[in-house]
């Protein structure tokens, strides 16, 4: 492997993305990366540009089959190679569950760990404009039930990078969430080139004092804004970004909600099954005696509406948050 230099650049979230890759495709002789769209035209969001005349054919399209796609990936990493597929929608990925439930999930435990399955899943999800129902799904609670399947939903520019370093770098297939409304904003210093960091980090992204708010993904920008518009009215929320969901950082959350003794959660995905259960339930197990009753906030359990003002009805936004949380601490 080259020696690692870290460098910093301002970067936008696609463009940390493009340059993990790329930094990927250079240390990882064993890695590949291809997908709908993601070599010559550079990737349906322009995530993947440039990086087919940089590496040639270890960057390719494929037809659009996305059992084929998973499929092969399953059989080049059973080979030795490490490949990067991207599921231009994670919504796409449901014709394909045989490859990542059935095989890439099974085939490390099924060989003894003899033969993984080191694939690495690029994707994304959640609403946008525009989007109809079947782009808009939020689906990590459907692969996190699975055993063998690693997620990450980065949201920021640096998190974006430093995820899909050490997803190439784990034995396990790994999903990586990504969402589209996060690939063209603002610039920020991102670092690159640093050693490959353990999966499974979280960040505190506020501290606080009345309750512990712990969400993941870009809504996690929604929770931050609630946080701030509660300040003003006194209530302190601490703010807990899980980067990673499996494996996930539960000290964390123990550890602030602890302090709070109040706990909520906010997903984009609907309620009803979503991983903030899993989060709920685990801090019971806890043992930890709780203020007031854990919150769960997320969208309905409906479709998602392709009319931009009916999705902003029903996604959580900040005044949702907000009044959510409000209610509890008053309690």
């Amino acid at each position: 492997m080259p020696e690692l230099i870290a460098e910093t650049r301002k970067l936008k979230y696609g463009e940390a993305v493009n340059a993990a890759l790329a930094r990927l495709l250079e240390e990882v002789p064993e890695s590949l990366l291809y997908g709908e769209d993601v070599g010559k035209p550079g990737g349906v969001f322009g995530v993947t540009r440039g990086l087919r005349r940089k590496f040639g054919e270890r960057v390719f399209d494929t037809p659009i089959s996305e059992a084929a796609i998973l499929g092969s990936a399953v059989g080049a990493a059973l080979m030795g190679a490490r490949p990067i597929v991207e599921i231009m929608w994670a919504d796409f990925s449901l014709v394909a569950l045989d490859q990542l439930v059935n095989q890439a999930a099974n085939a490390r435990y099924v060989s003894r760990g003899a033969a993984p399955a080191p694939i690495v899943v690029r994707t994304q999800q959640g609403n946008a404009p525009g989007a109809c129902a079947q782009h808009s799904q939020s689906l990590e609670a459907l692969f996190l039930h699975v055993p063998g399947l690693r997620l990450a939903m980065p949201r920021t520019a640096q998190d974006a990078h430093d995820v899909l370093v050490a997803a190439v770098h784990a034995d396990d297939p790994v999903i990586v969430v990504e969402n589209r409304s996060l690939y063209f904003g603002d610039k920020a210093e991102v670092e690159l080139g640093g050693a490959p960091r353990p999966m499974g980090w979280s960040h505190l992204r506020r501290p606080g004092r009345d309750v512990t708010v712990v969400s993941w993904g870009a809504v996690t920008g929604q929770a931050l804004a609630a946080a701030e518009s509660l300040a003003a009215r006194g209530v302190e929320a601490e703010v807990l970004e899980l980067t990673w969901l499996n494996p996930v950082d539960l000290d964390a959350v123990l550890a602030s909600v602890a302090r709070t003794r109040r706990l909520a959660v906010v997903h984009e995905a609907n309620v009803t099954g979503g991983f903030g259960a899993e989060i709920v339930a685990r801090v019971a197990e806890a043992g930890l005696g709780l203020d007031a009753a854990p919150v769960r906030v997320g969208a309905p359990d409906v479709r998602i509406p392709a009319a931009p003002g009916l999705a902003a009805a029903v996604l959580p936004g900040a005044g949702t948050i907000a009044a959510r949380i409000a209610g509890m601490t008053a309690a």
